[in-house]
């Protein structure tokens, strides 16, 4: 797969522009604050509906406008699929597909498959848990659309269920105890919540175990390849049997959670592997912990279980990478998890010519020429590599292409 042509209308800092691209290497070359990250985001939100910098759809719009709007011409194999994207302030953004009638903006999901790098991404290893969480599920959604539902099931059924816990918390608080009508809602909600819960963690875990190879190769060409990248997941079904753990005021986990306590080795054996479980198996380990945990739930008005309180542990050597990895360790950390993400994508082969478009923002100059060098030779292979640099002279030679000049308000293609 391959974008051939990019049109932006009123998105960022954008009135309009239009970019045209070929396969291989593109690298968009411009002072930092003109919009180069500005047009990689719009092919990655045209990808996963998010953008890797906000939030929220807001400040994707132009400054002072009420909708942004994102054309994009798709070569897959030998078909070419027009997708259009409106973003929109104030009421649901909409698509359409070759021109046709609008559809849902979910219905585009799949259409467009992009990696994208950006030096945000420091944030999986360095940042707090959700991060993590937040990296496996938006890959879902791309691997597999279907995954859209599965995550936004679970979102609404754990908006529901807190509101409940939360409600019951004041009852009780106000002296007059629980009602029975509140611990009957919350039966029916918790068997909602196993059955979610459980879609959501073994999505989570199969993809899980097509990217731990991956993430291991990738590192170690990386670097010299002295210290082994991997990645345990930690379910609140194995902490909760373990103990139960403290939570932040909105459920999730707290940033220092996720690091082994007391050594690292323990991490693999000390809970059985719930990825050789079947939904239904998760489900009834699910409704077991759910019962387990009500007194404290109630206690504390949120839930306890389930995949919004789980991690990734990324370990590198014998330690935990978040804290104990290097500035330069990290950004190979987090490449690694992105050239991986690129591999399953490559490797899933549903639809004829979907390999990922490969977007690298602003990486190669916090990386040594060294890893320059062994990054460039490692993506060069992609039907499609995009590349932002404020200098040219930041890309490897590995990496020779076509080259884009962002200039204020616009691009301009050299010849």
């Amino acid at each position: 797969m391959y974008l051939e042509h990019l049109s932006l209308t009123d998105f960022r800092s954008y009135t309009q522009v239009d970019l045209t691209l070929t396969p291989g290497v593109t690298v968009l070359v411009g002072s930092n604050g003109l919009g180069k990250t500005n047009l990689v985001e719009s092919i990655g939100y045209l990808a996963t509906l998010s953008s890797h910098r906000v939030s929220q759809d807001g400040p994707l719009l132009r400054f002072g406008t009420d909708r942004a709007l994102i054309r994009a011409q798709l070569v897959r194999a030998e078909q070419k699929v027009m997708v259009e994207l409106e973003i929109n302030a104030t009421r649901a953004n909409r698509a359409r597909i070759n021109r046709a009638n609008p559809v849902r903006s979910r219905d585009i999901l799949g259409l467009c498959r992009t990696v994208l790098f950006a030096p945000e991404d420091l944030a999986l290893v360095k940042g707090d848990p959700g991060n993590r969480r937040r990296f496996l599920d938006d890959l879902l959604v791309v691997l597999s659309p279907m995954h859209a539902g599965t995550r936004s099931d679970y979102d609404r059924v754990l908006k529901q269920r807190n509101a409940l816990l939360k409600s019951a918390r004041s009852q009780h608080f106000s002296r007059s105890g629980v009602s029975e009508s509140h611990l009957s809602t919350l039966d029916v909600w918790d068997e909602h919540l196993a059955i979610a819960a459980a879609n959501l963690l073994s999505a989570r875990l199969d993809l899980l175990n097509r990217l731990r190879p991956h993430m291991a190769e990738a590192y170690a060409q990386l670097t010299d390849g002295s210290k082994l990248l991997r990645a345990i997941y930690r379910s609140s079904l194995d902490e909760l049997a373990d103990g139960d753990r403290p939570v932040t005021s909105d459920g999730a986990s707290p940033d220092t959670l996720g690091e082994p306590q007391s050594g690292v080795a323990g991490v693999e054996t000390d809970f059985p592997d719930l990825s050789l479980l079947s939904v239904e198996e998760l489900t009834e380990k699910y409704r077991v912990e759910l019962v387990r945990s009500r007194t404290k739930e109630l206690e504390r008005g949120m839930s306890l279980v389930g995949p919004h309180r789980d991690e990734l542990d990324l370990l590198l050597g014998l330690a935990p990478a978040r804290g104990y990895a290097s500035h330069g360790e990290s950004w190979s950390i987090a490449l690694a998890l992105r050239l991986a993400s690129f591999h399953v994508l490559d490797e899933d082969k549903h639809v004829e010519g979907n390999q990922p478009i490969l977007i690298l923002d602003d990486v190669f100059a916090e990386l040594d020429a060294q890893r320059r060098r062994k990054l460039a030779v490692m993506v060069a292979s992609a039907e499609q590599v995009l590349v932002t640099a404020a200098v040219g002279e930041d890309i490897p030679e590995e990496l020779s292409g076509s080259t884009v000049q962002v200039i204020p308000g616009g691009v301009v293609c050299d010849e």
